[in-house]
């Protein structure tokens, strides 16, 4: 079983968009996108969970990833695919 993605994220987010686009790449089927545009009371819940205000806000099972250059990051660092097959 593949490890649970979380993403929080808004319609018009580029960064988002790469995000996305690399855990595609890296044989990610299913991602829970959490869209604060569209549901405002959540972005609240980003922030505690986060400390963070800007999206994306990406969560592989739970442990917090962070943003798009956070994700590349542990991709470089051979980390993601490991997660990614985490259960």
């Amino acid at each position: 079983m593949a490890a649970r993605i979380q993403m929080y994220t808004t319609a018009v987010c580029p960064y988002c968009v790469r995000a996305e686009q690399l855990l595609r790449q890296r044989g990610v089927a299913d991602i829970e996108k959490i869209r604060i545009d569209l549901e405002p009371e959540r972005k609240d819940e980003m922030i505690a969970r986060t400390g963070r205000r800007t999206v994306p806000q990406i969560f592989i099972g739970d442990r917090h990833i962070g943003g798009c250059d956070d994700l590349y990051a542990v991709d470089r660092a051979g980390e993601l695919t490991p997660l990614l097959a985490a259960s």
